[in-house]
Order: C-alpha cells, then structure tokens, then sequence
C-alpha cells in the first residue's frame, strides 16, 4: 500500500505546483498559498538561485545567466515551441505504448487508435498555424488601414507615435518588446507559440485551446474506459467479492479496486491524471479567452485580471 499512497503523493504535489505555477495569479488564487507558491516558483527562487551563483562562481556567471535569461524569456527563440513538441509527443507515445494493447477492448473500438492520432495531428496543425501566423504585424504600408479600422476614442485611445518603429500608433494596438514589431488588437505575447497574438490569429489559438482541451478530454475518458474495461474483462470485482465476503457493496470494495488499479496500472493513471489536470487548466484558459472574444476585449486592455502571458 505504501507505493500506492506514494504514488497518489506524488500526484497531489505535481498537481498543486503546476496549478500554482500556471494560475497562480488568478484573482481567485489572491491571499491563498497557491498565490505564495507561484511567486516563489517565478521570482523568489529564481532571485535566490542567483545570489547563489553570484557567491558561489561571481559576477561574470551571474551576468552568464542572465544572458540565458535574457534569450529565453526577452527575445523571439523556440525553445517552448520544441517543449511542446516533446510533451505531445513523449505522452502520446506512452499511452500509445501502455493503453494501445487493451484496443479494441470492452468498451472501446480498434478505432481509437487512429482517430487519437488524427487528433494529435490535427493539434500540432493548429500550434503550427497559430506559430507562424501574421498576427496583424502593423507597418508604414499598412499602417492607414489600421488606424482606420480602429480609430482612435480620445479618451483610451488618442493619436499618438510608436517611440520604437516611429510609426503612427492605431488604437487597440501595442508594440511587442519581444518581436520588437507593433501588433493590432494586441492580446498578448505567446511563448509557447513564440509568437504574438493579435487580430488575424486569435481565432487560430482560440481553436488551439479548445481542441487541446478535447484532446485532454478525449485521453482521460479513453483511459478511464480502458480501465474499466480490464475491471470488467478480468473480473476484478467479482473476485474481490468473492475474496473478501459477497455482502460487501461495490462502495466497500472501492479502496481494494483503486489499490489493484494502482498496482496493475500505474502508469496508465498517472497519465489519466496529468491529462486531467492540464484539461482543467486549458478549459481556464479558453474560457478566459472566450469571455475576452465575447466582450471585444483583449488582455492587454485587462492589465488588472490575470495575466496569461504564460502561455
């Protein structure tokens, strides 16, 4: 039982610092040690970890990495585009890997199989899409139609000049530190796509939210089935009946079946769980966004709700 709780342990912690990590400056988080956790994650450590290094190695390592910094977190770079990439694909492969042998099963068809992949694929188009997309880059031959398109209220928004590209400045848009290039309607800058959102790709990252979180959806069900199915097809919960008394009630048999699934299928769990878990945060983050779309706001016009520049 104790690999079990370690296991469970072990899910619980992973569970509360990504939620921290990710959301932790929600307004729902304010006063609460998810809010505590997530500072300490993005700022506090990080300062801590450079005083070390500066009284351990010195300045020169210190100003080394704060270069790294500077390149990782302040310049256009791929790196979280290649992160992506690795998750999609390392979880794909293990629950191709530790799922695919019990499909077809009781209660799902061989054709999971091939419509998990589809919609894997159909996901990386969309991340693709968003990446590499215009997201309404504003410059001196376009930059009419834009102050067109949004004129300026005089009361948010009046004429003014971007310092950086010494253009004419429309309304609703904003210069990109990162991209070093004005966007129109910015939103804001994604470093998972490594790219800005603004007015011609939101739809597009719109799409990518939503069918990330099907794809979540779509796991978690698939795998809860799949252990169904084993309960079923190995005929867990008439042997546990017979084994421990027939007037036991499946609610009392519940902490045996979660041990032997445990036991027997961690793996699979683990990976329900983490599916879940980043499910619930992209429905967050989608329906932040949908909210946003729905109020022709954007979060760069909502500085005092959470900021989701994270992702």
């Amino acid at each position: 039982m104790g690999v079990e709780w370690l296991l469970v342990c072990h899910g619980l912690v992973t569970a509360v610092v990504v939620v921290s990590f990710l959301c932790g400056r929600w307004p729902i988080f304010e006063g609460t040690f998810i809010q505590r956790i997530h500072y300490f994650l993005t700022f506090g450590a990080y300062d801590y970890f450079l005083r070390f290094v500066g009284a351990v190695f010195g300045p020169k390592c210190t100003d080394a990495v704060l270069s790294v910094e500077y390149y990782c977190c302040d310049r256009p770079n791929p790196l979280l585009q290649i992160i992506y990439i690795v998750i999609i694909g390392v979880t794909y492969y293990f629950i191709a890997k530790s799922c695919f042998a019990y499909i077809p099963g009781y209660y799902l068809s061989g054709i999971h199989r091939y419509t998990s992949f589809l919609a894997v694929v159909v996901g990386i188009l969309l991340f693709l899409l968003t990446s590499f997309s215009d997201p309404g880059t504003i410059n001196t031959e376009n930059v009419a139609h834009y102050i067109s398109a949004y004129p300026y209220d005089n009361i948010i928004y009046s004429e003014k000049e971007c310092s950086t590209c010494k253009i004419p400045k429309p309304a609703r848009s904003k210069h990109c530190s990162i991209c070093d290039r004005c966007v129109a309607r910015f939103d804001h800058h994604c470093g998972w796509m490594n790219n800005c959102i603004g007015e011609k790709n939101t739809r597009y990252f719109m799409a990518f939210l939503l069918w990330h979180f099907l794809i979540c959806l779509y796991g978690t069900v698939a795998i809860v089935l799949v252990l169904a199915g084993r309960l079923r097809e190995l005929r867990v919960v008439d042997i546990l009946t017979v084994y421990y008394g027939i007037e036991n009630s499946f609610l009392d048999l519940a902490p045996n079946v979660v041990q032997w699934l445990l036991g027997s299928y961690n793996t699979q769990i683990l990976l329900m769980v983490f599916l879940a878990i980043v499910g619930m945060l992209l429905a967050g983050f989608f329906g932040y966004h949908a909210k946003l779309c729905l109020t022709n706001t954007t979060t760069n016009e909502v500085p005092s709700t959470c900021n989701l520049q994270m992702y």
